[in-house]
C-alpha cells in the first residue's frame, strides 16, 4: 500500500544503524510519492545527508541521554512537523521528545533497541520507555524481544518490523589490495587463509563504539591468538565513545587489534575479510551481521536479541560475554577452511529469505495509510 502523504521522521543522535534506516526510509517514501521531514541533530544530517534522498531536514538537537535541554528540542520538534499526517519516531529518546510534544498527527515509534542499562540510569529508560510505549498509535519493533517489551509496558498496537541493512555499494578495491593495506599477503580465497603455512586470517569487526558491543570481549580473546601460527589480523572499523577504553585495553593486552575508526569503505573490508565477528550483549537485526552474511562472509556472533531468529544456521552462535566462546569459535573456523566454506555459502543463502529495504519501505507505508484512516475516522 502506498502513501503519498506527509510525514516528519524523527531521530536521536545516531552515527550507524538508526541513522542508515532513517536515510533508507526516506528514500523510499520520497520515490513513493510521500512529502517527508527528517528532525533530527545537526551532525545526522552531516552524516547520513537526508536531503540527497529527497527529504527536508530539520535540526532538532536530541541527544543520546536525556538531559535538561529536551524542554528545547521539544519546541523546537513541535515547530519543525509543521503541517504532517504522521510522526514517525525512531528509537525510545526520539520516542519520547516526540512524546511529549503531544503531535496531532498519529504516533508511530519504531524501536530499534532494549533497555540494557542498570542502576538509576536504567531504571529512568525504563519509565521512559513505558511513557513511549503508551503514547504511540502503533509501535514497531525490530525484534520480537522488542514487541514483547513493549506490549508488557502497555503499547495500545505492537508489531514486529524487522529493519532491513541497506544493500552495500559493491567494492571498489580488490582482496588483495584490503589486505595489502593491512600488511597482509594476496590470499586468493577465504578458505586458503589462517592455517598453518598459509597467510594470516584478517578479521574484522564492524559498528559503534560502545559499550553494548563488547569490543572488550573480542579485544581479550584476541590477544589469545598471538599464539596461533600465522596469527590473525584483527580489526575495529567504527567511531564511539568507547574508543579511548578500547585503546587502552588493546595496549595493555598486546592483543593484534588495529582501530581503524568510522570506514565508509565496509565493502572493501568485508572482500578482504576472512572473518566477521559480533560480541554485542544485545541486537535487534545486527546491520553488519546482515552485511557479512550477504558478502559470504563467515560469521561468529552473540546469540543475544533477534540475531539467532536472523541468522539461522548460516553463523556460529557463541553466549554473550565469553570470551572463552569466542576464542574456541575463531580458532575453529581459521582451522577449518572447509567449514569456512560451507558458512560462506550458506551466507548469501539466508540474507535471501530476509526483507528488502523496498519491503521495509511498503510495510510502514501500509501502517502509515492504517494510522491516518483511523484518525480520519475517529479525529481525537
Amino acid at each position: 500500500m502506498s502513501f503519498d502523504g506527509a510525514v516528519a521522521l524523527v531521530l536521536a543522535s545516531s552515527t550507524g544503524g538508526v541513522g542508515q534506516h532513517v536515510a533508507s526510509l526516506a528514500r523510499g517514501l520520497v520515490a513513493g510519492g510521500a512529502t517527508v521531514t527528517v528532525c533530527g541533530p545537526a551532525a545526522t544530517d552531516e552524516r547520513f545527508r537526508f536531503g540527497e534522498a529527497g527529504a527536508r531536514f530539520e535540526a532538532v538537537e536530541i541527544p543520546p541521554n536525556p538531559r535538561l535541554t529536551d524542554a528545547r528540542a521539544v519546541g523546537d520538534l513541535r515547530r519543525a512537523i509543521g503541517q504532517v499526517d504522521v510522526v514517525h519516531a525512531h528509537g525510545l529518546r526520539a520516542g519520547f521528545v516526540a512524546a511529549l510534544v503531544r503531535p496531532r498527527p498519529p504516533l508511530v515509534v519504531t524501536w530499534h533497541n532494549a533497555v540494557i542499562a542498570k542502576g538509576l540510569r536504567g531504571t529512568a529508560s525504563r519509565l521512559a520507555a513505558r511513557a513511549v510505549a503508551r503514547a504511540a498509535q502503533v509501535t514497531l519493533g525490530a525484534s520480537e524481544d522488542l514487541v514483547d517489551t513493549a506490549t508488557e509496558l502497555g503499547a495500545r498496537d505492537a508489531r514486529l518490523s524487522p529493519v532491513a541493512a541497506p544493500v552495500l555499494p559493491p567494492p571498489h578495491r580488490s582482496r588483495a589490495a584490503v589486505r595489502a593495506e593491512f600488511g597482509l599477503g594476496p590470499s586468493a580465497s577465504r578458505a586458503g587463509a589462517g592455517g598453518k603455512g598459509r597467510e594470516p586470517a584478517l578479521i574484522l569487526s564492524v559498528g559503534r563504539l560502545h559499550p553494548q558491543k563488547r569490543y572488550d570481549v573480542l579485544v581479550d580473546a584476541a590477544a589469545r591468538w598471538r599464539d596461533l601460527d600465522p596469527a590473525p589480523v584483527v580489526v575495529i572499523a567504527g567511531s564511539g565513545p568507547a574508543y579511548m577504553p578500547l585503546a587502552a585495553r588493546i595496549s595493555e593486552t598486546r592483543a593484534p587489534i588495529t582501530l581503524l575508526g568510522h570506514r565508509t569503505d565496509v565493502s572493501d573490508l568485508l572482500a578482504g575479510a576472512d572473518l566477521a565477528v559480533v560480541t554485542s550483549d544485545w541486537e535487534a537485526r545486527q546491520l553488519f551481521a546482515q552485511e557479512a552474511l550477504r558478502a559470504g562472509v563467515p560469521l561468529v556472533t552473540t546469540a543475544v536479541g533477534g540475531v539467532p531468529d536472523l541468522v539461522g544456521d548460516a553463523a556460529r552462535l557463541v553466549p554473550p560475554d565469553d570470551v572463552d566462546a569466542v576464542d574456541a569459535a575463531v580458532r575453529e573456523l581459521i582451522g577449518d577452511p572447509e567449514l569456512r566454506a560451507e558458512y560462506a555459502r550458506r551466507g548469501p543463502e539466508r540474507a535471501d529469505t530476509w526483507p528488502d529495504e523496498a519491503d521495509t519501505v511498503q510495510a510502514v507505508q501500509a501502517v502509515y495509510a492504517e494510522v491516518v484512516a483511523a484518525e480520519t475516522a475517529h479525529p481525537s
